[in-house]
């Protein structure tokens, strides 16, 4: 069974950092693009950054230069450092990627980790 599994989430106070893992596990063939996407309450999931397998990046424009999004393909896992974060990046923080099983190719998203930011 494929799988995604989050840790590092937590309660931080602002301009505090963090760092995201997501590590994936199964039988994988392959793994394509990777990504974090956030979901506030009442709000819609957005995508946080995502890297190709190749290492080329985008994010969104709310947290250029705060986050930094990185893979170690040989641990099948990827990174989200969150530094000088603000109450307006509390949301869970969900893990994606694109992976190729016996299957095929499908996108999996992990269970989710809480980012609360708060004083």
């Amino acid at each position: 069974q494929v799988q995604l599994v989050e840790s590092g989430g937590g309660l931080v106070q602002p301009g505090g950092s963090l760092r995201l893992s997501c590590a994936a596990s199964g039988n994988i063939l392959g793994i394509n693009a990777m990504g974090w996407y956030r979901q506030a309450p009442g709000k819609q999931r957005e995508l946080v950054a995502a890297i190709t397998s190749d290492g080329s990046t985008n994010y969104a424009d709310s947290v250029k230069g705060r986050f930094t999004i990185s893979r170690d393909n040989a641990k099948n896992t990827v990174y989200l450092q969150l530094n000088s974060l603000k109450p307006e990046d509390t949301a869970v923080y969900y893990c994606n990627a694109d992976m190729e099983t016996w299957l095929g190719v499908s996108a999996y998203w992990g269970q989710g980790t809480q980012v609360t930011v708060s004083s």
